[in-house]
């Protein structure tokens, strides 16, 4: 798509994870596009949250307990922060998905309100014509 930039990135929730816990289903093209020191990398509260519920639910097991463990992985890799607005909030709901996630419209919405492609492994998200993703 035109719109979008090779230089910025917004990290879909599990590929922020992967890369934090060293999962070897993150791509190699999402990893160099991680640690390349030249992009811009965002990720939405919306990831944090989940992070939170799966450590919650145990579906995540971290050491120290889900505020901290989230304030450690802030600092590891380093990311901007993609705001939440109505622009994003009306968006999530119009998107073509089949699913009703609310995390996965939010985070895909947020990328296409900020003209960024999202790093994503989630071939439903993949699906969208209307969504720029760096698998």
């Amino acid at each position: 798509m035109l719109w979008t930039r090779s230089d910025e990135g917004l990290l879909d929730t599990h590929v922020w994870l992967w890369y934090l816990l060293g999962d070897d289903r993150l791509s190699a093209t999402q990893r160099e596009m991680i640690t390349n020191e030249k992009v811009e990398l965002w990720l939405s509260p919306v990831s944090i949250w989940e992070a939170h519920l799966l450590i919650e639910r145990e579906r995540l097991s971290v050491a120290d307990p889900p505020a901290i463990w989230l304030r450690k992985a802030l600092q590891l890799l380093p990311v901007r922060e993609a705001n939440l607005n109505f622009a994003i909030a009306v968006r999530s709901r119009a998107l073509p998905f089949t699913h009703q996630d609310p995390a996965d419209r939010f985070i895909a919405a947020t990328a296409m309100e900020m003209k960024v492609p999202l790093i994503t492994a989630d071939e439903r998200l993949r699906a969208c014509p209307e969504l720029n993703c760096i698998g």
